[in-house]
């Protein structure tokens, strides 16, 4: 999603006069489009306001730096000292206005996914279909930096991919926080499961992959148009974050591991060649070794084609916060390990 956004930054950017340069060094306008999901990332932004610092007092004393992306209230105040601005990307549009620039960005705009993006590549298109979750995951900033689930009109998402598949685009990613959350503002009755079938029925010779959906509401519908779609690229990343029952409800995981096994084996029977990943927290607050040990079983039993191990942090603003994070890091070091090893 920050990739996304980071193409329609560019966009505006380059319509009011600016150019990209690869040498931080050169530059008059440096754009930090920050992803906030782990407090390491936080933390480097502020090491990075120190080197930006030190480079506008060598090189260039009118440097200015914009902040944006996914930042916390909180943090949003502590930024502010430290950036020139600290602007929301829902406001993209208006964002020539706080540059002072002569020119503007087209007016008509009313929400920042209409500003065509300036890709940076020209293999996959990256097509926001929703922005923003409902889910409270207790680990997860998401629903404070990126509000509540906002959904985009089906007819937007379908004219997206249609001028990036006759622009040459070879793979469609269809991007949302929890995208099987997706229904369509104008036409309720399109889920996403819906808006798959439109997205294959495209003419042109391309690929349909999409991140990140939710084992909680992943429908029969849903795996059936799956089944059913011919240009889907057969990869699926389905987060279970954890292998035991009691941290999947500490986390406001509201499955069980029994149903998420039941889901892959929906899933793998009707598409027996899926190249299936997942996301898992080890060191999660109170995770005892045996429930550590609960999701080596499930990794053993299951065998995922990739894992994406993240290593819990504190991070403030989530009621995981107010837990006692109780695993020392060399503790989840030696679990990440474990499952690193499985692979």
């Amino acid at each position: 999603m920050n990739k996304s956004d980071s193409e329609r930054i560019a966009a505006v950017l380059e319509k009011i006069g600016y150019q990209k340069t690869l040498d931080i060094n050169r530059a008059d306008l440096i754009v930090i489009n920050m992803c906030s999901v782990r407090q390491s990332a936080v933390d480097r932004v502020f090491g990075l306001s120190e080197k930006i610092k030190e480079l506008r007092d060598r090189k260039n004393k009118k440097l200015r730096v914009i902040l944006t992306g996914c930042v916390l209230r909180p943090d949003a105040k502590m930024f502010k000292k430290r950036f020139d601005f600290v602007l929301n990307i829902k406001d993209l549009a208006k964002w020539p206005k706080f540059l002072n620039s002569s020119k503007t960005y087209n007016k008509k705009v009313k929400n920042y996914f209409e500003i065509q993006p300036k890709s940076s590549n020209k293999f996959s298109a990256l097509i926001p279909v929703s922005s923003g979750c409902n889910n409270f995951c207790s680990y997860c900033v998401v629903p404070y930096t990126r509000d509540r689930l906002i959904c985009r009109s089906h007819t937007e998402v379908i004219n997206d991919a249609k001028k990036s598949i006759k622009n040459g685009f070879r793979e469609i990613w269809l991007l949302g926080q929890n995208v099987n959350d997706y229904h369509s503002p104008t036409n309720p009755s399109v889920d996403f499961a819906k808006l798959l079938k439109m997205v294959d029925n495209i003419l042109g010779v391309f690929k349909i992959f999409f991140i990140s959906p939710h084992p909680k509401n992943f429908s029969d519908e849903l795996i059936d148009a799956l089944s059913r779609c011919k240009k889907f690229g057969k990869r699926l990343n389905l987060p279970v974050q954890s292998g035991d029952d009691t941290i999947l409800k500490r986390m406001n995981r509201p499955y069980t591991v029994s149903q998420y096994k039941k889901l892959v084996k929906k899933i793998r029977t009707k598409i027996p060649d899926i190249n299936l990943s997942t996301d898992v927290i080890v060191g999660f607050p109170g995770e005892t070794k045996k429930q550590f040990n609960n999701t080596v079983k499930l990794f053993k039993e299951i065998k995922f084609n990739i894992a994406y191990i993240a290593k819990y942090s504190p991070r403030s603003g989530t009621p995981a916060y107010q837990m006692k994070d109780n695993i020392t890091i060399k503790e989840k070091k030696r679990r990440e390990k474990i499952l690193r090893q499985l692979f």
